[in-house]
């Protein structure tokens, strides 16, 4: 019994651990809490200027079975994704700009899965504030009216802006952008604008102010600094004009007329007065005090004044008519007033045409001198001009009109009844120019306008302007550019510069002085503008060939205005190429060239451009020289140490030749030297005597045996040999390229080297090796390999086999 209870436990506990080992729990998610950037990203906040690419947060959970787990996260549908991660790691980057302003708030959905079950979890993460937002104005554009007798310190408008930034960043106090003299303060905390203690406003003096206020936020982080944004407004303060200034007539004197046909009623004249307050100007009421006899009357607002009885029963032939406006104020009270006097004459027919007169009588020129450039609307007070048609009524009515210059001046009045004060006015200033002309001429016409016999007046308005420094020299060009040859004497002439000013007198004459780097070389004539080096300066294109500085121009005000010069200093032939040493000594190998090298001093070519020639050699036609490069190799002809040795009849062979270095300038200038060159061969070809020709089937050289392969390696050898010959050894890739031609290889462009001759024709025949220095050919019946170097100098054995 015993035995079978063990048994059944036993079964129990294997089939307890069958069941758990066959259990599968899901992966969860780490929760470290909203101050974390590792975890579930549960509460995690982040700033809005973060930079798109940061990583922002690791997703991190486990598998209770130690699964691997992969993270994921998307957003709810239609919603902008914000976030992106990677699956195995968790990071977390941000892909999207982010704003609080318009979003404060982002739901994401994180999940964690081991491939078998999967966990979502619904995340809040917030969007912290920085301070990326300027102050914003309400209610723009911020247009005032304000009457002009508003006490000082008066309130007379708040301005407001709204920041959406939180904190200190979306605090907001304010200032004025203004001068010391400015009329109105700002309060930095409410905005409330004032009019500025001690401070009036005059509607007369200025009419409107602008005025410039500057919203600024508290400052605040922005992508790790602290940053203060500002916003700025203007205001327009429109001052209301208040009634302070008292009316006044206009035009006056006044002179008017009974003519003998007039009749109770007729017009005499019309009085004109109007308020000083111009901006709200109070309406006139006329009347008259005293002169009038009982025989005028006048209209209370038109401020007319007719005749009240026939011509013939009138006791006097001159009246003295007192008129006084008054200002109409709102109950329709009688305010501030002028008084005027109206002369009224009784005159008879048209008889009289309309008459200029002066200050002594009657006169058909009138003169005046002023100074240039007066401002539009103002009134030319030196003419003293009465124009007066003696006759009565229509007869007496004529029209003024000017004739000269277009609307340069015009005349007041241009109606005229009997008599007037003509008063010109300044209507276009640049018109009275006095580099334009000196004198202004102008016709005053005065012309009947009712009467049949259109009687006129003519009048010559001349005026005599005085000038003023309104102009500044002015430079006939931007900017001179000259050329000057190196080692000019001092004091040489650069170059002339002019600048014209053409007001008179002194304000008309220009003085010129130079500055800038440089300068100090040069010097200008303070009168003429004549730019020459200084008595001490010497020129070289070899240490500066480029100078540029300014000229000024200034008149006796101190009026100026600038130029600028630019001087490029001509290279002059002044050097000599010069060699190391006159006596060179060098070691020539075979076939290799040597190089002698001169240098000339000449900033520029051809001065600098050397060209190498061979003046005498020892032997006589041994040598060739590159004029370009001062390479100098042996005659095609001279291939070996025998050779060279038939030549000298000794064993050692140093030869000797003279070569000349010459620049291209003009003139031209040159220097020799020496050049004793020790003859060599280089070692590693010994000579071989009686030599077969070798059984390799291309029958190429003697001892030679040539492998070759489609593309070959570098550092493999192209032939090995029996006998003690040279060994070859590309250090580039050697190509054989089957089937070219012999005239594919006539760009080869120096002699050939080595046993071989080319013939008549100039190409290669097979068989033949050919070296341009930086690539060798080979070529093999019908193939050509090509090196791009070979180890050591090529030397070939003399007994060749074909």
């Amino acid at each position: 019994m015993k035995k079978e209870k063990k048994t059944h436990a036993l079964l129990f506990l294997l089939l307890l651990h069958f069941t758990l080992g066959q259990s599968d729990y899901a992966p969860y998610f780490y929760d470290n809490g909203p101050s974390s950037t590792n975890g579930n990203m549960a509460l995690f906040s982040i700033s809005e200027d973060t930079p798109i690419g940061t990583l922002i947060y690791i997703l991190n959970g486990t598998d209770p079975e130690g699964d691997p787990i992969r993270y994921g996260l998307t957003f709810e549908k239609g919603f902008k994704e914000y976030f992106r991660v990677e699956p195995k790691s968790g990071n977390v980057t941000l892909i999207q700009e982010l704003d609080r302003e318009k979003q404060d708030e982002i739901s994401v959905l994180v999940s964690i899965t081991d491939g078998r079950n999967k966990v979502v979890e619904t995340v809040r993460v917030f969007i912290t504030d920085a301070n990326d937002e300027p102050p914003e104005f309400q209610n723009l554009p911020f247009i005032i009216d304000v009457p002009e007798d508003t006490s000082p310190g008066t309130s007379i408008y708040r301005v407001q802006a709204v920041d959406k930034d939180m904190g200190s960043g979306g605090s907001v106090s304010y200032y004025l952008q203004t001068s010391p003299l400015a009329k109105f303060t700002i309060d930095g905390h409410s905005g409330i604008l004032r009019v500025k203690p001690g401070e009036t406003l005059d509607y007369e003096t200025t009419p409107t102010h602008f005025v410039t206020v500057v919203a600024k936020d508290g400052g605040g982080k922005y992508k790790g600094k602290h940053q203060v944004m500002t916003s700025t407004a203007t205001i327009t303060i429109n001052v209301i004009d208040a009634q302070d200034m008292p009316p006044s007539f206009v035009g006056t004197p006044y002179f008017g007329y009974i003519y003998e046909v007039s009749v109770p009623g007729s017009e005499i004249f019309t009085v004109y007065a109007k308020d000083g307050d111009q901006g709200n100007p109070n309406p006139m009421h006329y009347s008259i005090m005293d002169g009038s006899d009982g025989v005028f009357d006048i209209n209370s607002t038109s401020g007319c004044i007719t005749l009240t009885t026939h011509p013939s029963l009138l006791k006097n032939e001159l009246y003295e008519i007192k008129v006084k406006a008054s200002e109409v104020g709102p109950n329709n009270q009688l305010l501030d007033y002028d008084v005027t006097t109206v002369t009224v004459r009784v005159v008879d027919l048209n008889n009289h045409p309309p008459t200029f007169y002066g200050e002594n009588g009657p006169q058909s020129k009138f003169e005046v001198t002023m100074y240039e450039h007066p401002p539009a609307g103002e009134i030319l007070r030196g003419f003293k001009i009465t124009v007066n048609d003696s006759d009565q009524g229509a007869n007496a009515k004529f029209k003024l009109r000017l004739v000269g210059p277009s609307r340069v001046l015009r005349v007041v009045p241009q109606t005229v009844l009997n008599e007037a004060q003509v008063t010109i006015i300044v209507e276009d200033t640049s018109g009275i120019d006095y580099e334009k002309g000196p004198t202004l001429s102008f016709k005053l016409l005065a012309v009947e306008i009712d009467t049949p016999e259109r009687f006129s007046a003519t009048a010559d308005i001349v005026i005599n302007l005085l000038d003023t420094n309104d102009n500044i020299p002015t430079f006939t060009s931007e900017y001179y550019i000259t050329r000057v040859p190196e080692n000019s004497p001092g004091g040489s002439s650069v170059v002339s510069v002019t600048a014209n000013d053409p007001d008179s007198g002194p304000w008309g004459e220009v003085k010129y002085t130079i500055y800038g780097s440089g300068s100090d070389l040069f010097a200008i004539h303070p009168m003429s503008g004549l730019i020459s080096t200084q008595p001490w300066t010497s020129l070289d294109a070899e240490v500066r060939s480029k100078y540029n500085f300014y000229v000024k121009a200034e008149d006796s005000e101190g009026k100026y205005s600038l130029a600028e010069v630019f001087v490029t200093v001509l290279d002059m032939n002044d050097h000599s190429p010069i060699f190391d040493d006159k006596l060179l000594e060098k070691t020539m190998i075979i076939g290799t060239p040597v190089k002698v090298e001169a240098v000339d001093e000449d900033a520029e070519s051809p001065n600098n451009v050397i060209e190498y020639s061979i003046m005498t050699a020892d032997p006589d036609n041994a040598f060739d020289i590159n004029a370009n490069t001062g390479e100098i190799q042996l005659k095609p002809y001279i291939k070996s140490m025998e050779i060279v040795q038939n030549i000298t009849k000794q064993k050692d062979c140093k030869w000797s030749l003279v070569v000349q270095a010459r620049d291209r300038g003009s003139p031209s200038f040159s220097t020799t030297a020496v050049v004793n060159i020790d003859i060599t061969e280089a070692e590693g070809c010994p000579r071989q005597e009686n030599l077969q020709p070798c059984t390799c089937p291309h029958q190429i050289f003697p001892h030679m045996t040539f492998t070759l392969r489609q593309g070959q390696h570098a550092n493999t050898r192209i032939h090995e040999s029996d006998a003690p010959t040279c060994q070859f050894i590309c250090e580039t890739s050697a190509v054989l390229r089957p089937h070219v031609s012999e005239q594919q290889m006539l760009n080869v462009t120096e002699a050939g080297t080595g046993c071989f001759t080319q013939d008549n024709m100039g190409s290669l025949r097979k068989g033949y090796y050919k070296s341009t220095g930086t690539h060798h050919y080979f070529i093999v019946n019908e193939f050509v390999v090509i090196c791009g170097q070979i180890s050591g100098a090529i030397r070939l054995c003399p007994n060749v086999a074909f």
